[in-house]
């Protein structure tokens, strides 16, 4: 979700620490290769959102010089969008409160949206996952799901993934430790979701999840492994489930390369799922998508396509039902689109404020409206 060097450098970083020295000199070396075949050694990329943050360049050094200092922790590394003094802040709220979570699995800590006349409405729980360099407040910021809360009755959770757990602050959908059920990231969700689902008397139902980028391949891994937790997840600009197994791969997988499909579900549960992609996104290549929507209930499903203009931009638009017409996968495709939150607040980091409301249409989506 940043520039690519960022992103190799910090998960060369967690490939140090994890004692695979030999992989991280290979991933930095076949990165900083194709940036300057591509003449683009002296500067990173900039971010495809409309956003007034930007990249600084950054020297380069030689890889032997870098893998030191990633591996002393004290790498120069190209500047995120922003730094923590410019990070959007949410505007004071006292109905967006912190708080943390504990299980066997670890810890979070996420920030919790509560409309306040919750005592009185049926609820809703969704839970939404950050993309890499973004934080709660950023997230619910540039989303505007908070403005959805108090008009459907959600409680809303925004997890965070801190640069403890992955150096970019990805959540680690890649990593095999953290594709199943039981363990890892996907069990702290699950666990956390199941907690306040049960804090609100919030039932399976009307408990949702949904992600940007690496949030939205992480919303996938959930579908995937929790499918009696979750009813429906959005994926935005996300990854198939297991279309990588390690920083190569997912490298791989985000420009569009082929991956071996996933085993289907154990269980009688599966989640409905919506999923928005950029047709200009260039940080993760749209195939994605529709290898998401091939990937699900297999070919028993009725087809439909449809191709509205929303706010000037052209989308295509599938959506396959049951035989009760009722939907069960749904994509927006935006012709033009980048990698970045449709619809989104333009004060948050990646979003764009034109086409489709990608926020109000997942919600909708959720709740069968």
């Amino acid at each position: 979700m940043k520039s690519r060097l960022f992103d190799v450098m910090g998960n060369a970083l967690a490939l140090i620490k994890n004692s695979t020295l030999a992989e991280a000199t290979a991933l930095l070396r076949k990165t900083l290769s194709d940036r300057d075949a591509a003449g683009g050694g002296g500067h990173p990329e900039r971010p495809t959102s409309n956003t007034s943050f930007a990249f600084a360049p950054s020297p380069r050094a030689p890889l032997g010089e870098v893998l030191r200092a990633l591996q002393a922790g004290r790498a120069n590394l190209p500047r995120t969008p922003f730094t923590p003094d410019e990070a959007p802040a949410y505007p004071a709220d006292d109905k967006f409160t912190s708080r943390s979570y504990r299980d066997p699995a670890g810890s979070l800590n996420y920030r919790l949206y509560v409309p306040a006349d919750h005592a009185t409405r049926e609820l809703a729980l969704v839970l939404m996952l950050h993309g890499c360099t973004q934080n709660p407040d950023d997230f619910a910021l540039g989303t505007r799901m908070n403005g959805l809360a108090d008009e459907f009755g959600l409680v809303v959770a925004y997890p965070h993934q801190p640069r403890s757990a992955n150096a970019s602050g990805c959540w680690n959908w890649f990593d095999p430790r953290h594709q199943r059920r039981g363990a890892g990231e996907p069990a702290k969700l699950a666990g956390l979701a199941q907690t306040l689902a049960m804090e609100f008397g919030i039932g399976r139902d009307r408990t949702f999840a949904a992600g940007l980028s690496a949030g939205g391949a992480m919303a996938e891994v959930l579908a995937a492994t929790y499918p009696d937790v979750f009813e429906a997840v959005g994926i935005h600009s996300g990854l198939p489930y297991q279309a990588a197994r390690d920083v190569p791969s997912a490298f791989a997988a985000m420009k569009g390369g082929t991956a071996e499909p996933a085993p289907r579900v154990v269980g009688k549960s599966e989640c409905r799922k919506i999923v928005f992609h950029g047709g200009a996104d260039a940080t993760v290549n749209p195939i994605n998508a529709t290898r998401i929507v091939e990937r699900a209930r297999g070919g028993a499903l009725k087809r439909i396509d449809l191709e509205p203009e929303i706010e000037g931009r052209r989308v295509d638009r599938t959506v396959l039902e049951d035989s009760a017409g009722q939907p069960i996968v749904e994509l927006w495709f935006v012709e033009g689109g980048g990698h970045a939150w449709f619809g989104g607040d333009s004060r948050g980091t990646y979003t764009e404020n034109v086409g489709p409301d990608a926020s109000r249409i997942m919600v909708r989506f959720f709740l069968k409206n």
